[in-house]
Formats: structure tokens, sequence, C-alpha cells
């Protein structure tokens, strides 16, 4: 797989960026007011409905329809097909359409929408057959968080008796897809690969992950087709309170304060509409802001508009139970976890070229990235989609307008995270040596490794 961009990647939209300075202050002349945003049925939409419902959208001289899609593919193709003017993504679908995984086409993202908000639930039946292998506290409740070697003798259990064990993830290049094969791989269960000519993802699998749309999860699981998922909320909430499952790890426990979702466009509406771009990035980010203020003294409004109909839709009580600080893993067993849906704090909107990196690791690991490429090319691939100057340029509007102060933002942010392992197998991640990372891994594609038909071959 070959990066085929051009290095100078949006010239006349970031050479007016850069020259702005104060010219953006107040509103922006906005080139197309009118905008269609789609988004899925997820509670990490929210900034999009915050815009929306605040009017931080229309101060912005933005008239914005939101638009709930049917699933990840078609909120896609929508926005290349120029449907959509833009979309809450997965954080590996501008990724991935950029390097032509699947559909190509060149996405950008000037914004990321969030940290954490996923977790990983298993049926009733099956976390039963977990729970004796779960060490208890004092108080009797499991221990957290819950390392999938509780589930490994159950997956060989199924295997023993020729039975697959099936589970869902929402997409292919889904975080909820890398975080699912991330906690299993890490207790020495293998997921399985991709190959150019296998896009399934089951190749050498010993647990069988596939695609469901978030709102279907909890009725699938429910039918038997899948004995667990990932997802976002409300999702798995949503399984806690119909009694059919238990979630038994967060996203934020796989990796604390994980990128989460991105706000896309194409390049070329980029560069058509560069005021609009900046434009919906304030308004955004003025979102988050609101969302993430004063310890979430916002969060119960919040949670009230994303249960309207138009939105998530669902029962409010179950879209607060993580949206509030706090997250039940099954009845009666609340818990504190003030960081489970993060929105402005710990620079969770800024689009870090290290974000990008991790999602382009996770696709060399399982296959779907199917050649060995150095260091640099990674680098390569996330600024060609991740935006930070469009982001920088939008905060100092906002400071220009007294919506923010310079505190807010990492203006000396080189685009890389600290390296941190801050995760549940306590490996060491530093963007700038993904291919050191790739290999440090004892399941997974390492060096100059590929599947070729069914079969690792170096």
């Amino acid at each position: 797989m070959k990066l085929t961009l051009a290095k100078a990647t949006l010239p006349s939209l970031l050479a007016a960026a850069l020259l702005a300075g104060p010219a953006f202050a107040d509103m922006l002349n906005v080139e197309k007011p009118q905008l269609k945003l789609g988004f899925i049925k997820l509670t990490d939409m929210a900034p999009l409905a915050i815009a929306k419902e605040k009017h931080f959208f229309e101060d912005e001289g933005l008239n914005v329809t939101l638009e709930a899609q049917a699933n990840w593919k078609v909120l896609l193709d929508r926005v290349i097909s120029g449907e959509l003017d833009g979309a809450q993504m997965l954080a590996g679908q501008p990724l991935a359409a950029t390097l032509g995984y699947g559909t190509k086409a060149h996405i950008i993202t000037p914004f990321s929408m969030d940290l954490n908000g996923n977790a990983i639930t298993v049926s009733n039946s099956i976390w039963k057959q977990m729970l004796p292998n779960i060490a208890k506290g004092p108080d009797g409740r499991p221990l957290h968080p819950i390392s999938a070697a509780s589930l490994k003798p159950v997956v060989q259990k199924y295997r023993d008796q020729g039975k697959p064990f099936n589970m869902g993830m929402v997409f292919p290049v889904s975080s909820h897809n890398y975080q699912l094969r991330y906690w299993l791989a890490a207790a020495g269960i293998d997921p399985g690969f991709y190959s150019p000519t296998d896009s399934s993802g089951t190749i050498d699998a010993q647990v069988l992950l596939s695609v469901t749309p978030p709102p279907q999860m909890p009725s699938t699981l429910e039918s038997g087709t899948i004995y667990g998922y990932c997802v976002g909320e409300p999702w798995n909430e949503a399984a806690v309170a119909k009694g059919i499952g238990a979630p038994v790890v967060t996203s934020y426990e796989i990796w604390k304060n994980n990128p989460e979702k991105v706000f896309g466009v194409t390049a070329a509406f980029a560069r058509k509409y560069p005021n609009t771009t900046i434009a919906l990035t304030k308004a955004l980010i003025r979102a988050g802001m609101w969302l993430d203020a004063d310890h979430g003294r916002n969060r119960a409004e919040a949670v009230k508009i994303l249960a309207e109909p138009q939105y998530v839709g669902a029962d409010a009580h179950v879209i607060a139970n993580s949206m509030t600080g706090t997250f039940e893993y099954e009845k009666g067993d609340t818990r504190k976890m003030p960081d489970f849906n993060v929105f402005f704090r710990h620079e969770a909107t800024y689009p870090f070229y290290s974000d990008a990196i991790w999602y382009l690791t996770q696709m060399r690991r399982w296959g779907q990235i199917a050649e060995a490429h150095p260091d640099g090319w990674y680098v390569d691939v996330a600024k060609s989609v991740y935006k930070p100057k469009i982001y920088l340029e939008a905060a100092k509007s906002l400071i220009q307008d007294g919506a923010a102060t310079k505190d807010d933002f990492p203006w000396n942010s080189d685009g890389f995270r600290p390296a941190t392992s801050d995760f549940i197998d306590h490996k060491a991640y530093d963007g700038r040596s993904p291919n050191a990372y790739i290999d440090s891994f004892k399941i997974g594609l390492k060096d100059k490794q590929k599947v070729v038909g069914g079969d690792i071959v170096n």
C-alpha cells in the first residue's frame, strides 16, 4: 500500500491560516452557511448536538442540519459524495479512506471529538462463565480492570466443542475493533488477521469478530448471534438496563484517555470552504468546552438533549449512567468514572499526529496495511489527515471572540503526545517510533511480515 498524496496538502487553506492572525475575530465570512452534517446514534456525537442546541453553529454564521445515518459505511460514502458536508467519524475512517483501504478518498480532520467512551460487554451466560476466573475485592465485587485472561478458558471450551466464539464490533477501522482486538490479544487470544484478499479479519482467529451497527448491538447479543461486543455508549449500559449482559472493561481501562471519534470533511471541502471549516471547528471546540465545564455541571442538560429522538434517542437514565461521572458494570454495581467521556479536558479536541499513528499501527498489526513501511511514512500519513493548524486558527479566533483563553490550547505542541504505557498490558507507546511499537506485541504482524492467503510470511 503506497501513500500517493501530494506533500503540499491544503496549501491555500494553510497559507491563509498562517497569515490570517486577527482577521477571523468575531464571525467569519463563511463561504457555505447552509450545511448538513451526519452522525451515528452514540453518546459521543454530543459535540454536534450541543453546538446545534446551544447555538454555537449559529454564532459562526452557520445554519446546520444534523442527520442520523444508518451505519458508518453509509455515513462515509455520503460525505465523499457531497450529500453530507461533514460528519462525526471513527478515527480510523479518514486514515483508511485516504490510504484507499475500502473506499478511496482524501478525508481530513481538524477536530478530535472525544476521549474514551467505549466498553466491552458480554452476555449474561458468558459473564457467569468468566466470574470464577475473576479476582474479587473485599466487598465481593469483581476487581477492575478485568483482563481477557478470564475469558480465555471460556473461548477454549467453545473451541474444544467445535463452536465458533462470535463477538461484535462496529466497523473494521473502528476504535472498537482495535480495542477489542487489543484486549483479547493482551491475554493471548488471537482475534485474527486481514489480508489483501480477505477482508473478514478472521484469518487464524480464535475469536470471530463481525460488524454490527451500534444501536443493534443489544438485540444481536440477546438473539445469541454474538456472545459479546465492543461499542460506544449508550449501547453497553442498554444491555445492563435490559438485563441481557454485563460490561466487563471500558476503553479507559484498556488505554487511559484513548482518542475516539473525529469530525471529518473531504480535503476538497476544506480547500473550497476554508472559513467554513474554521467556523465549524470553532463551534465544535465551544461545544467540547461546554460539555466539560466546571466538573461536568452541564452533563445533566446534555443527557436530556441526547435523549431526544433526533439525536441518540435512548432513555435518559441509560445515557446518564456513563455520561455523568459513573459507569454501571452490572445491575447494582455502579462505580465512579469521571473520565468515561471526555470532550475537552486532557487536550481531547486537538488532532494529535500521535493519535492518528496509533490507529495506523493497529491497521498494520492486523494486516489492513499489508506492507511494512518506515516510521516516516506513518508520520506523513498522519499529517496528510490530521490538521492541527486549522484547529489552532479556530482557537485563535475563539480567543479573539472572548470565548476561550490562551491557556486552553497546546500552542507549542509538535503534534505528538508524550510516550505512555497507560494500557491494560502496560506496553509503551511512542508515536515517533511506530515500528518498534508494532514489533513489541507477541500477537500481530511485525517486521516485514505479511499475510498471504491464510499464512503469515516473512
